[in-house]
Order: C-alpha cells, then sequence, then structure tokens
C-alpha cells in the first residue's frame, strides 16, 4: 500500500487493485466511490444515483475486481452497458484495474464486431464479462448456461439502456443468472422503469446518490482535434509549429510514452523532458525548476507525475491520450490558467474516443469546440515568422559585430554578400522545409473526419431478421490508400491496435528477424484489426518466409503480400 492510495486501502480493496491505481495515478476516493465500494464489498444489492464521469466506473469495478477468485476459470461478474463504446471504454478499465491480479481475464462483448474473439474470450475463462445486452443475447441463444456461474450483475448507465429499448433482453438476461446473485444499479435518474426493475430484481436495495459538481475554468480555452492512434506523433509536431505558447506540459497514460515523446521533440530541437513515477524525486524537481525558470519549455507527464504541478508560465495542455475520466480531464487542463491567465488547452481524441469527449463536455458543462490539423500554409507562415522573429533582434549590431567576417568570406568563397546570406541561412535551417512544395511532402497527415454512422448502430440496436444491417465503416474494411513506395510490396498482418500492436513492435520485429535496415521498410499503417507494412518488392517471398515464425505481442505476425481488388 502507498501513502497515494492509502483512502482505498480503508475501504478494503485488494491490495494488487491498490497497486495498479496507484500506477494511473488514483489518490483519494471519490464521493460515490467512498460510500459504494464498502456496500459493494459487504455483498448488498444497490442502486447507485450518479452522473457520468463521478467516478462511478471504479466505484463498482474495484471491489467487484477485489472478489474475484482467479483460480476459477468461468465469468463471475457481469457488467451490462448500453453502448458498444461504454462497453470498450468500461472493460479498459477493468483491464487497467485488474493488471496485477494474475490469472483475471476481461472481455467486451458487443455489436459490430466479430463473434469469434469474444467467443475464444469466453472459452479460455474470462472472469468479467462486459456486455451490451443486445449482443449478450446472441450469445445466450448459443450458449443458454453462458451466465450461470454469474455471481455479481451490474447494471451501468440503466436509464440509458431503457430507452434505447433493451428491456426485452434485460428480462431475458435477468432469466439466465442464479438468482443469488449480488445485483448494483447505477442510473442518472431514477424514473418508474428504473424503480420497477428494482422491486423485482433487486433484494434490499442500498441507496447511494451523488450529484457531479465538477467544474473547469472558463478563462481556459478548450479544443479538440481528431486524429488517428497512428497520427498522434505527427499531430503533435504540427501542433507544435503553429501554437504560440510559453511552456507546455503534455499528459499521456504510460510512462514509456512520457520518454518516447520527449526524445521525438529533442529530436526536433525543442527543449523537451518526461515527467513520471520512475523518475527519481530529485530529478523530477530539477525537471520543475527548469520549467519555472525557463531552460525548459515542454514536459511530457503521466497523471500521477504531474499532480500537484503549479507553474505560472505553462500557457497550453496539450492531452496527448485521453484521460481515463473527466475529473482526470478537469485536473490535467487545471496546469494552465494559473494566478488569473488565460490558457489553452488541446485535446487528441480517436474515433473510438467520441463518446468521452461527450461525457467530459456533458459533464464539465462547457463545449468542447473542434480544431483541424493545420495545413502546409499555415505551417510554412509559422516558420518563417519564427525565423524572422529570431533573427530581427540581431539586425542592429550584425554588421559591426560581424561585417568584417562577412566580408573575409565572400574573399575566401569568391562570391557576393547576397549568395553568402543565402548560404548562411540554408545552413541555419538545415533538415527544415521552408517553400509550400517541400512542406506538403512532408509526412503528409489527413485529419480524421468523423465517420458515417448508422443512427440505430450507435445506439447499440441490431437489425431485425432478412433487414440488412447499415453498419459504419470499420477499420477492418476495405478503403482507397496510395500506391506504395516505389520498389516496395505492401504486406497485411492480421495484428492491429486491438491486439495492443504498435508500429514500432512491428518495426523492431521485422528489424530483428528480416536482418533488413531501417531505411528498406516503407510506411507502417496501423488499423484496428489488422496492419499494412510496406516491404522491399525485391526478395519478397524470401523475406517473408524468413519471417513466417516470428510472434509480435505474443501473436504470430504471419505477414502476406497485400493485394487491394
Amino acid at each position: 500500500m502507498t501513502q497515494e492510495t492509502a483512502g482505498f486501502a480503508a475501504l478494503g480493496i485488494h491490495p494488487n487493485i491498490l497497486a495498479a491505481i496507484a500506477a494511473v495515478g488514483y489518490e483519494e476516493p471519490s464521493p460515490i466511490q467512498a460510500q459504494s465500494i464498502p456496500v459493494i464489498l459487504e455483498g448488498h444489492d444497490m442502486i447507485g444515483q450518479a452522473q457520468t464521469g463521478t467516478g462511478k466506473t471504479a466505484a463498482f469495478a474495484l471491489p467487484l475486481l477485489s472478489r474475484i477468485d482467479p483460480a476459477r476459470r468461468e465469468p463471475q461478474v457481469l457488467i451490462l452497458v448500453p453502448t458498444r463504446e461504454l462497453a470498450l471504454q468500461v472493460a479498459t478499465a477493468c483491464e487497467t484495474y485488474s493488471k496485477q491480479l494474475p490469472g483475471v481475464g476481461v472481455v467486451a462483448v458487443y455489436g459490430g464486431a466479430p463473434m469469434g474473439p469474444q467467443l475464444k474470450a469466453l472459452r479460455q475463462g474470462a472472469q468479467v464479462l462486459v456486455a451490451t445486452p443486445g449482443r449478450l443475447c446472441d450469445h445466450l441463444r448459443r450458449d443458454e448456461k453462458l451466465l450461470t456461474t454469474v455471481e455479481r450483475l451490474v447494471l451501468d448507465e440503466a436509464d440509458e439502456m431503457l430507452k434505447l429499448g433493451f428491456m426485452d433482453d434485460l428480462e431475458v438476461i435477468f432469466e439466465a443468472m442464479p438468482a443469488s446473485r449480488q445485483t448494483v444499479l447505477f442510473s442518472a435518474t431514477l424514473p418508474a422503469s428504473i424503480r420497477s426493475i428494482a422491486e423485482r430484481h433487486l433484494k434490499e436495495p442500498k441507496h447511494v446518490r451523488i450529484a457531479a459538481k465538477t467544474q473547469t475554468v472558463a478563462r481556459i480555452e478548450q479544443v479538440h482535434l481528431m486524429v488517428h492512434a497512428d497520427q498522434k506523433a505527427a499531430s503533435i509536431l504540427r501542433l507544435l509549429e503553429v501554437e504560440q505558447f510559453d511552456a507546455l506540459i503534455g499528459f499521456v497514460r504510460t510512462k514509456q510514452a512520457t520518454l518516447d515523446i520527449a526524445e521525438l521533440l529533442e529530436r526536433q530541437g525543442y527543449r523537451a523532458a518526461a515527467l513520471n513515477g520512475d523518475i527519481p524525486q530529485a530529478q523530477r524537481e530539477r525537471v520543475i525548476e527548469s520549467l519555472k525558470d525557463g531552460s525548459l519549455d515542454i514536459v511530457i507527464a503521466t497523471d500521477v507525475a504531474a499532480r500537484g504541478l503549479d507553474v505560472a508560465r505553462i500557457t497550453h495542455v496539450l492531452n496527448i491520450d485521453m484521460p481515463y475520466d473527466p475529473e482526470s480531464y478537469v485536473h490535467r487542463i487545471g496546469r494552465t490558467g494559473r494566478a488569473g491567465r488565460e490558457g489553452r488547452a488541446l485535446l487528441l481524441v480517436t474515433p473510438r474516443e467520441r463518446r468521452m469527449l461527450q461525457v467530459i463536455e456533458r459533464v464539465t458543462g462547457q463545449k468542447v469546440g473542434e480544431v483541424r490539423l493545420p495545413d502546409a500554409e499555415t505551417v510554412l507562415e509559422a516558420r518563417l515568422s519564427r525565423l524572422a522573429n529570431s533573427l530581427q533582434p540581431l539586425l542592429e549590431t550584425a554588421v559591426a559585430s560581424r561585417g568584417v567576417v562577412r566580408d573575409e568570406l565572400c574573399r575566401r568563397l569568391g562570391t557576393d554578400m547576397e549568395t553568402l546570406a543565402a548560404a548562411l541561412l540554408a545552413k541555419l535551417t538545415e533538415g527544415k522545409a521552408l517553400d509550400l512544395e517541400s512542406v506538403r511532402r512532408e509526412q503528409p497527415l489527413t485529419p480524421a473526419a468523423p465517420r458515417e454512422r448508422s443512427e440505430r448502430f450507435e445506439r447499440g440496436e441490431r437489425p431485425e431478421r432478412g433487414e440488412r444491417s447499415e453498419r459504419p465503416e470499420r477499420s477492418g474494411e476495405r478503403r482507397p490508400m496510395a500506391a506504395p513506395a516505389e520498389g516496395k510490396a505492401r504486406c497485411r498482418t492480421a495484428l492491429g491496435a486491438r491486439d495492443g500492436v504498435a508500429a514500432k513492435n512491428l518495426l523492431g520485429a521485422i528489424l530483428n528477424e528480416g536482418g533488413l535496415s531501417r531505411e528498406a521498410i516503407g510506411r507502417i499503417q496501423i488499423r484496428e484489426t489488422f496492419s499494412l507494412i510496406e516491404l522491399p518488392e525485391d526478395g519478397l517471398e524470401r523475406l517473408l518466409t524468413k519471417l513466417k515464425d516470428t510472434r509480435v505481442a505474443g501473436k504470430a505476425l504471419r505477414l502476406r503480400r497485400y493485394r487491394e481488388d
């Protein structure tokens, strides 16, 4: 137990879970957590009335995970949610909290995704099911005994489930579960329909009611940018080109990400440093002092490392990774706008995180406006302005202090002052594009446009039998792509973002096992259910044979040539 999690420990949370929540920066329990956790741990049925964003996911997940028996490879906890986005969000939270619990598995069961991986996770004995009612009923039709071992049920956002017409599905699910189960119901409102469910399916429930009070400061300008996960690094660089900041703090979820992004920024010439829980306290204090005195301009931090950070010159907060909850978001953006100053907060949002953005807006009561990635013209103007501003203070004394050197260089090189000035400017700006066409060729980025979705699909409803499902475009579906670079062939692997694979993982595996140089590997694109990699056309079949037994993230790479018909 650490000092930071003492409040949770006092509630009876499992020690291994305390270690996991300390790693993501949890400190004291929120009001809903402080009241709900003891009730759930004692085994009572409960009705919790709380808005999304009050910390209710942890309020039910932490005590339920504390009571999991890892030795039993069968479903023990069922968490029902109204939409697939919330299913993914809750499942991710449960995976985070249970990271230190060996043998505990979590599976998200929702419509619009293949049933195969869900069935496999169930067969392997996942103890925690996070499901939408419609897809869970599909599974029950295959296996009516699926839920007979479930001891604890959570209905999250119960009022939303009823609004979406899931009452009949809920009754099917109740019938498939043991009558002796513990049931916990969370709802923002308690209409007659919810009270009716409670009367029929909950046993002497305890009542907990919490109102959300989170507010943000009006002087902080908040905007968001839609990007795909593999666009983040390039998006950060583009944003930093045009944002006029004094000092900036960027937030990410993992310690490794702080190091990776800080290193990337240093290579680009920024004065940047990482701040995470593994960095010794003395070094962390030096980083903060450097940020205060102006010898450092950018800090990339985890939530836990930035706790209590108060530096008046921070004008910008960049949320590189979406925070786990609105409270964390408010804490993050509060690092700017200090001492009555104005601040600017930017949030990178991937398509699957749209719902969390809506939650943040609802809880904070403020709209987070959308901006787009700066185009080439804007980037070029920013570079020229920055160059001009750096030269302006030197103009008055330049001739007096360097005129003799200028004349000597012109003599030695046999050139005129105009040509010499252009050569010196080229040396000063080496590696930086300063014409429109060159800027356009630099790692082109296309902002992630909102994908068209069927309104019914977004609500989690299923099509009637015989009716075609108007599904949204998924990352696994084909879409037009630019041709591979000259001399390269595009190859495909079934490993994608859902497998926890990043571009650096694929790159490292191919470099190590294939014996290639970094220059031989072209663009790597990570999609949700697969990835595309550009490899040398010459000798491709031999290379694919060489890589056939390669594994990434514990799974077979199985690269093959990709042909887009």
